[in-house]
């Protein structure tokens, strides 16, 4: 078989655009990536700056009113509040290449051009070969971006200077202590603060310590316009919430004596209205006693206009017979308001 290197790249792109619309795999580790799933879905764009996204913010006000009579002194203020959260965007790259030699280990030769020139007509199967071995390399390089986007936008920064903070390094586990976050001191400014609740007691079920949590701080992230949309679970924490709800019994319309097969499980647990997922992230990063209850409304991904995503064909260096295909993201992760975001935990 004898194909271009200009046929190479359409192939390579071709299996690009139908994994993003048909992603048909049989990998045997994937897992669910909701909050992965949400950001991509909230993500806005910004012209580009020199090193920081930034947002103004505010928590405090300064006027007020006063009662007066007749020619009663009055008083003027000069409200100056507003403050600058400040969030870093970054460069994040995700490439595979292939080798002439293993092409040619699969029965595939290249005519070393870019031109076209010289084509040689290929019988479908040929193409089929072709787009396989592609295919498997793709959807490497596709699941792989999808799980380091994921964790990066789980994780807090700290595991590499160069990939952004994630939502853990503006929803904190304590979120009084003198932390600065996004630039502004949390413990200096108590509006900047998520919520957060660690170690709810869960040996006895019956008393429903985490439903009774989760209601009372679901009017505290509120109560400064927050509307939760987005809750993540660990394993631990869903098991715990099931173990509440059953200690106060199953209920069913036919009773236990229906002809009909009883079905023992739970529905899916929602809370007004918002359902809670499992991610399975949380148990592999140590965290299935974890809950975030999350307003997407306020965290989201900020992308540099036309580099979310952006596919890229480098040309083959002249010392090397290597094809080469990447993806490239550029941006930042915002939180707007952290007030409306929080963390809870069971012992």
């Amino acid at each position: 078989m004898a194909f271009t290197a200009q046929e190479i790249e359409n192939v390579a792109n071709a299996v690009i655009d139908f994994h993003y619309l048909t992603p048909k795999v049989r990998s045997q580790t994937l897992q669910d990536k909701p909050l992965l799933k949400k950001m991509m879905e909230k993500e806005t764009t910004f012209p580009g700056g020199k090193e920081n996204i930034t947002v103004r913010v505010k928590g405090i006000y300064t006027t007020t009113i006063q009662g007066f009579e007749h020619n009663d002194t009055v008083g003027y203020a000069n409200p100056a509040n507003i403050k600058e959260a400040v969030y870093p965007w970054k460069l994040i790259h995700a490439g595979i290449e292939v080798t002439m030699h293993e092409l040619l280990k699969s029965g595939i030769s290249i005519t070393d051009t870019t031109t076209g020139e010289g084509e040689t007509r290929h019988s479908n199967s040929e193409k089929v070969v072709l787009a396989d071995l592609m295919k498997d390399k793709v959807e490497d390089m596709m699941e792989g971006t999808d799980r380091g986007m994921n964790l990066m936008f789980w994780k807090d920064g700290s595991q590499d200077a160069k990939q952004i903070p994630g939502i853990r390094s503006f929803v904190l586990n304590d979120p009084t202590t003198a932390t600065i976050v996004g630039g502004i001191d949390q413990s200096n400014n108590t509006w900047w603060r998520n919520r957060a609740s660690l170690s709810l007691v869960t040996t006895t079920p019956s008393d429903q310590n985490v439903v009774t949590k989760l209601q009372s701080e679901w009017r505290q992230l509120r109560r400064y316009g927050g509307k939760p949309d987005l809750v993540l679970c660990g394993s631990d924490f869903i098991e715990a919430m099931e173990k509440e709800l059953r200690a106060k019994g199953n209920y069913t319309l036919e009773g236990w004596t229906s002809e009909k097969a009883t079905d023992a499980s739970l529905a899916d647990i929602r809370f007004k209205g918002v359902m809670f997922q499992y991610d399975p992230s949380l148990d592999d990063m140590s965290l299935s006693k974890y809950c975030y209850v999350l307003d997407s409304r306020t965290i989201h991904p900020k992308a540099i206009e036309g580099e979310s995503m952006k596919k890229h064909n480098p040309a083959r260096p002249e010392s090397k017979y290597v094809f080469y295909r990447a993806l490239t993201w550029v941006g930042g992760l915002v939180c707007t308001q952290r007030n409306a975001n929080g963390v809870y935990s069971i012992a």
